[in-house]
């Protein structure tokens, strides 16, 4: 933010109130925390059990809170007429006391209520800022950059929006799209898209700091689609569907939760793949699921359409490998088939 001066406006450094909950989230206050504004507030999840030992974790964005002994506050819900309304009305009382300019919002996890987005409309005309991981309204909801990847689309990119009621549903403010590559994984495009959605976002609190006349575009009812959660039953792979379809599947469940197959009872996860279908073209191939070459460069497997080529794989109770390690020390042969 050291731009204001060249852009000709005069700087009012925002008190902003910050709700976000993973790495996605963290990477955004990481960078807001850069600029000149003071985080007075940041809201995130409870701590959860996570990892084999189901150890009790704060979230990301916690973590950064508590590194720059930044205020938190950690409601379950923030319902009043909720399961936990006493911490609901207390997470207002607080913010009704709070002095803040503005509320930014990236991946909380919490359904934001009528309250709140009262409360800080009265703060700011622009009211909660939402930093959002698709194209709007393509992909509203919870899993944008899953099923972005999954469903093939070939571009998404960031949205920064004034939040409504709806999901995802309020006008947009700052827009910029970003190509979606054959190799992208869903880390490797969150890690992207994060960076992304960061520099619009400061961009975006520039302009509120400089009062602004900033212009808002209302969403259109045209191509709205929406991602679900991620669900672990979704992360079985389907040997008879498409070697395209499965290798989207494998890169968009990476990192989590990981696509799975079967072989002889012993469960997989499959990490990184490759669609090699065309030199296939003029092969015999074999039935679905079944494995047809082993060698260095990975793990050959007949789909219902084409063949996928497994790069990286980990076997229950093992660590995760490259197809060139795995099998040195283990015994998968041609001709098996996994499920």
């Amino acid at each position: 933010m050291g731009n204001f001066a060249e852009r000709g406006g005069t700087l009012r450094p925002l008190k902003i109130v910050y709700a976000g909950t993973p790495e996605f989230a963290k990477v955004i206050l990481s960078n807001i925390l850069k600029t000149p504004h003071q985080v007075v507030l940041v809201m995130t999840q409870p701590d959860r059990p996570s990892g084999r030992g189901l150890k009790i974790h704060p979230s990301p964005v916690k973590e950064v809170a508590l590194d720059h002994n930044i205020a938190l506050l950690q409601p379950t819900s923030l319902k009043l007429d909720g399961k936990y309304p006493e911490e609901a009305q207390h997470a207002k009382g607080l913010l009704e006391d709070l002095d803040f300019d503005v509320m930014v919002v990236a991946a909380y996890g919490l359904i934001l209520p009528k309250w709140l987005l009262d409360l800080a409309q009265s703060k700011s005309k622009l009211g909660c800022i939402n930093v959002h991981a698709s194209l709007l309204p393509r992909w509203r909801g919870a899993a944008p950059i899953h099923r972005a990847i999954w469903s093939g689309d070939d571009q998404t990119g960031t949205c920064i929006m004034k939040m409504a009621e709806g999901l995802d549903t309020g006008p947009i403010i700052a827009r910029e799209s970003l190509a979606i590559q054959n190799f992208d994984t869903t880390q490797t495009l969150h890690d992207r898209l994060a960076l992304q959605g960061s520099r619009l976002l400061n961009e975006t609190l520039d302009s509120i700091a400089r009062q602004e006349d900033l212009i808002l575009h209302e969403q259109s009812e045209i191509g709205v689609t929406y991602a679900q959660k991620i669900l672990k039953e979704e992360a079985l792979i389907d040997w008879h569907l498409d070697a395209k379809v499965l290798d989207r599947q494998i890169r968009a469940l990476n990192p989590s939760p990981v696509a799975l197959t079967h072989l002889i009872e012993t469960l997989y996860k499959l990490w990184l793949c490759e669609d090699v279908s065309p030199t296939w073209a003029q092969r015999k191939t074999g039935q679905p699921g079944e494995v047809l070459v082993i060698n260095d460069f990975g793990i050959e497997i007949a789909c219902g359409t084409g063949v996928l080529r497994i790069l990286e794989l980990q076997k229950a109770g093992s660590k995760r490998m490259s197809a060139k390690q795995f099998i040195q020390t283990n015994t998968i042969n041609v001709g098996e088939i996994f499920k």
